[in-house]
């Protein structure tokens, strides 16, 4: 695992767990609300701006996209520039973007400012705050770090029951323009919370240490962007598996609704049903997180992580079935619990497979190989749906992609790492053996020549083995 510094915050301090930390993860709580929720809360204008500017739902629907397009795809960016300048001012500019592209989009006359407005800059402001919030939490949180990702993920479901009807009031009161505005001043609260992420300061004593060396040695140059990452195993095999399910775990929620719809029940009925999935996964966030922090579970998270896949996957397949309304809910209640298993356990595993120092490349690149996922998966199910006509197959493609990668996670820590980590336990152990025994002689010999006034430099021998067999 990673040793090493992000955000240019010394590895001398230890995670606090606590303390400002809660202020970190206030802020994150919210930055990630926004960043889920903002791409759906905006789809509430669609009708509105299908009649200004004389567009079809499809020209809309690309706002959306571009927006989740730039919160995944600008990852890499993203790393360079909070490696470069730290996670503070990356997210306090950040949310200056987010909050002038809705300024900008409320005075557009075309569909296409809104594309760039709105999806581009707007879009890319979100990514600036979203990728360095989960940074500093992983900073400021060591072994509460489970439940601290588990409470941060719970602003996504907690902000779309609250961005959806409030975008509705907006709408009916003010219009899409004047929408836009309030909304744009709302983001400008990103400021505020990149303002909480405080980088954590070393004892006055290793800074005193830190610049004597500093003196000494030559600057070393930080990588910006760190490649060195796919040469881990680990790494490689999440990064696949991650991609492989969200081809699969977006599809359900865009496709509910309108599943209810085609069943012939009203658009009222029809859309409580992301209500009630919104609901269950606000509590499946933090309860995960709390499991996934008890003492004989967290070694074994990815396997708890390869569950929650499974269990997401087929909620998709059972749910394919249904052909009533109470199977839909039924459908929903347990696709929510699944889903929000899912997002607090996602960035756990993978801060646990690449450590602190290779974090901030990894989840840049991560979430680009996930962009590109985004934009295939749920395209490519309404290519289905107009061929086939028919949900169930939707769904059944979803629960099945989503299934699949959770087989390529399990089975890929389980051949590949877990025996990688029996192999160079074995290749140490004899080694580490001799060190013990070569200490237990020194200290031996150390007691029976105490008379002779030698006891001091055999002391000095043991303490050197030992320090070699920690060390080991």
């Amino acid at each position: 695992m990673g040793g090493a510094v992000v955000d240019d915050s010394p590895c001398a301090v230890k995670a606090p767990d606590g303390g400002w930390g809660w202020a970190v993860l206030a802020g994150g709580f919210v930055i990630t609300g926004f960043s889920y929720a903002f791409p759906k809360a905006v789809s509430v204008f669609f009708k509105e701006l299908i009649r200004e500017f004389d567009v079809g739902y499809s020209d809309t629907a690309w706002i959306s996209s571009i927006l989740l397009a730039m919160l995944y795809g600008t990852g890499p960016l993203c790393s360079i520039l909070v490696n470069r300048f730290g996670c503070r001012p990356v997210m306090i500019v950040g949310g200056f973007f987010a909050s002038l592209g809705m300024i900008l989009a409320s005075f557009a006359t075309s569909i296409i400012h809104i594309y760039l407005c709105t999806g581009v800059i707007t879009g890319l402001g979100l990514s600036l705050n979203f990728q360095p919030s989960l940074i500093m939490l992983n900073r400021y949180f060591s072994k509460k770090r489970p439940l601290a990702n588990g409470l941060a993920a719970a602003g996504s479901p907690v902000a779309l029951c609250c961005l959806s009807p409030l975008g509705q009031v907006l709408q009916y009161h003010y219009g899409w323009r004047g929408g836009f505005l309030i909304l744009g001043g709302m983001l400008l609260n990103c400021c505020a919370c990149g303002a909480l992420m405080r980088p954590l300061v070393p004892p006055k004593t290793s800074q005193d240490v830190e610049q004597h060396q500093a003196a000494d040695k030559p600057p070393v140059k930080k990588k910006l962007l760190d490649f060195s990452v796919f040469k881990d195993r680990g790494f490689l095999i999440y990064t696949l598996a991650a991609s492989v399910m969200v081809l699969g775990l977006f599809v359900p929620p865009v496709f509910v609704v309108n599943y209810a719809k085609g069943l012939g029940y009203e658009d009222t009925k029809s859309a409580l049903l992301l209500t009630i999935l919104g609901f269950v996964d606000m509590f499946a966030r933090p309860l995960s997180g709390l499991i996934a922090g008890l003492k004989w579970v967290r070694p074994r998270t990815v396997y708890l992580f390869a569950f929650a896949m499974i269990f997401n996957g087929c909620s998709d397949l059972i749910g394919s079935q249904a052909d009533d309304y109470t199977g839909l809910v039924a459908f929903c209640a347990f696709f929510g619990m699944s889903y929000g298993m899912v997002g607090a356990l996602q960035f756990e595993v993978l801060m646990t497979i690449v450590g602190t120092e290779k974090f901030s490349s990894a989840l840049g690149l991560v979430l680009l190989m996930e962009a590109i996922a985004v934009l295939v998966g749920p395209p490519g199910a309404g290519r289905l749906l107009d061929y086939t006509h028919q949900y169930m197959h939707v769904f059944l493609l979803a629960g099945c992609e989503v299934v699949l990668s959770a087989i390529i996670l399990s089975l890929g820590n389980f051949f590949c790492i877990k025996r990688k980590a029996e192999n160079s336990k074995a290749d140490i152990e004899e080694p580490i053996n001799a060190a013990e025994k070569e200490g237990l002689r020194c200290c031996a010999e150390a007691i029976e020549d105490a008379n002779d006034g030698r006891e001091t430099d055999n002391g000095n021998v043991c303490v050197a083995n030992k320090d070699t067999e920690t060390t080991l």
